[in-house]
């Protein structure tokens, strides 16, 4: 454990050392600063707008962004349907995998669009390569969605008085070419030389050590994982997602997907400080999403290592921790932490069974999506944070007896009936979601592996993480089927745009606003004492919207095991 230990807080100390300066490169290319890979996008870039004859210079304003964005989503989502639903006669499958059901193109396409990658099917059974190259490009799109929507918003917070927030096709491009495949390019080749596979060859034909013959399906896998991670996607290329050994080899493997996947979510907060010029605020903003982090990583450690009692009481040894559903080359203690990283920053990998972990483990996976809140996905979880930020800024003036103000603008009617639409819709979809599958066991019952209180967790987590955009499961759910695909395809749907345009809408309407210069009566929302103002707005919401879900499901089978 000592070990394991020593290198997760090892790799998270380096990945909040790369990510400062990696958050001055980020907001340099937002800002329209030069930068070291110039020379090699530039001409790209160009070539790019010359052919779809968009001009990158044409400045939008909130709403022209917003369209822009929601339009082309539209199209990839159509895109999707048209290759899933027909990948059986298209090229590029030697496997010969069939097409997608209408409902489970609908649900995969909808999921990679929106940046959830909720798998309601086993990717090497399920996908020809065609498939997963075209879901290998939304991994790049979609983030790249993400994070020029966070630029929108950096912009609009930025300027003192105007409606001129860049270009919306320039900003998604730039996000894919400049930030996210460098980094994905870095990573694919470090899997690729620990034997992760990148290939375009049928199964390979191994003799297991029972002497048995079977095909093991290859790929395009090196790729694929990469920008799964950096992109903050997490559909696997295989239905084990990181816990199958040809995704994740071993432990430098496990070490470097986890950089992967926290590094531009973290980067983005830095990036934040440097383009406004107010550094401590994202510092104050970082330092409140790592102690949410570690408030939900250091029990789920300990959890984890102290091993399941069920276990313990069949005299099986436990001293490994609890290793049901966890790899052994990579242990207890690495599996926690990205059981957490995974949930907190909405990838949505997992290098373990989520299913199997401890009871109070999964309320703490589960929390991680509710709060919705800590480092988040790449672009969408500075929007979130941007949410509770503008509740924190209202309650806090309403407090000290102020009008609030955030950055120089007043926060008034329109900006907080739109932020509490934000924050009310995510419970709503989770809970709605959750009382309606309860509601229907005749539907519902056939899928669950464990009807009792676990399999309340079960159909609790599946609405959590596609309201979360994170697409995780717990995988005693048998979630392939209409009821499943097309319920949660539409809480996918409502839990990825409503929040992307609720934060630009706010940071669009305050953009148009008269600027007023901070006084001394003017509320600090850099400092600390608002950090943690900020801490108790979240926990708050999540504990009086989520703590009777939880009572039901986790807490009660933690209870029935002790």
């Amino acid at each position: 454990m000592n070990t394991e230990l020593i290198g997760i807080i090892a790799m998270f100390a380096f990945t909040v050392a790369f990510a400062v300066p990696f958050g001055k490169y980020i907001a340099k290319v937002y800002g329209g600063g030069r930068t070291p890979l110039d020379p090699i996008f530039n001409p790209i870039e160009k070539l790019f707008f010359r052919i779809s004859g968009i001009d990158e210079k044409a400045e939008m304003n909130w709403k022209q962004h917003l369209a822009a964005l929601l339009t082309i989503n539209f199209v990839w989502f159509l895109l999707g349907m048209l290759v899933l639903m027909n990948q059986g006669w298209l090229p590029l499958n030697p496997d010969g995998n069939p097409g997608q059901s209408a409902d489970l193109a609908f649900n995969t396409s909808i999921s990679f669009v929106v940046n959830c990658n909720l798998q309601h099917y086993s990717g090497e059974s399920g996908l020809s390569y065609l498939s997963q190259l075209f879901l290998m490009f939304l991994h790049f799109v979609t983030a790249g969605t993400g994070m020029a929507a966070a630029a929108v918003l950096f912009m609009a917070l930025r300027e003192r008085t105007t409606d001129k927030l860049g270009n919306f096709y320039s900003l998604l491009l730039q996000s894919c070419t400049r930030i996210l495949l460098p980094v994905s390019m870095v990573i694919a080749i470090i899997l690729a030389f620990n034997g992760t596979p990148m290939t375009f060859d049928g199964k390979d034909t191994i003799i297991n050590m029972q002497g048995d013959t079977v095909g093991v399906s290859t790929g395009p896998v090196a790729a694929f994982v990469a920008i799964k991670h950096v992109g903050t996607n997490g559909g696997g290329y295989y239905g084990a997602n990181s816990a199958h050994p040809l995704e994740n080899p071993n432990y430098l493997s496990n070490m470097v997907e986890m950089f992967g996947q926290l590094i531009v979510p973290m980067a983005m907060v830095f990036a934040f400080g440097f383009f406004l010029r107010r550094r401590k605020m994202a510092w104050m903003i970082f330092g409140v999403m790592t102690i949410g982090f570690l408030i939900l990583t250091a029990p789920t450690i300990i959890w984890e290592n102290g091993g399941n009692p069920a276990i313990t009481a069949m005299g099986i040894d436990n001293s490994a921790g609890a290793m049901e559903g966890k790899e052994v080359r990579l242990g207890s203690t690495a599996s926690a932490f990205w059981s957490i990283a995974t949930t907190v920053i909405s990838t949505g990998s997992v290098n373990s069974m989520h299913d199997s972990f401890t009871p109070l483990s999964g309320m703490t996976q589960m929390l991680a999506m509710m709060t919705n809140a800590f480092y988040g996905g790449v672009g969408a979880g500075m929007l979130n944070f941007f949410i509770f930020i503008i509740l924190a800024v209202f309650i806090s003036g309403l407090m000290v007896g102020r009008t609030p103000e955030f950055l120089g603008k007043k926060v008034e009617g329109r900006e907080m009936k739109i932020a509490m639409i934000v924050a009310l819709l995510h419970p709503l979809l989770i809970l709605a979601g959750t009382a309606l599958a309860a509601a229907f066991p005749e539907i519902t019952s056939g899928t669950l592996n464990n009807p009792g209180f676990h399999g309340f967790s079960e159909m609790l987590y599946e609405y959590t993480s596609s309201s979360a955009n994170n697409g995780s499961g717990f995988e005693g759910l048998g979630d392939n089927n209409p009821w499943w695909n097309i319920s949660t395809g539409f809480v996918l749907i409502l839990s990825r745009y409503i929040p992307i345009i609720g934060p630009i809408a706010i940071a669009g309407l305050m953009a148009n606003k008269k600027y007023i210069p901070e006084s001394a009566g003017t509320l600090r929302t850099d400092s600390g004492t608002f950090g943690v103002m900020i801490l108790a707005v979240i926990f708050i919401i999540t504990a009086l919207s989520f703590f009777p879900a939880l009572t039901l499901g986790p807490i009660a089978e933690y209870f029935s095991m002790h």
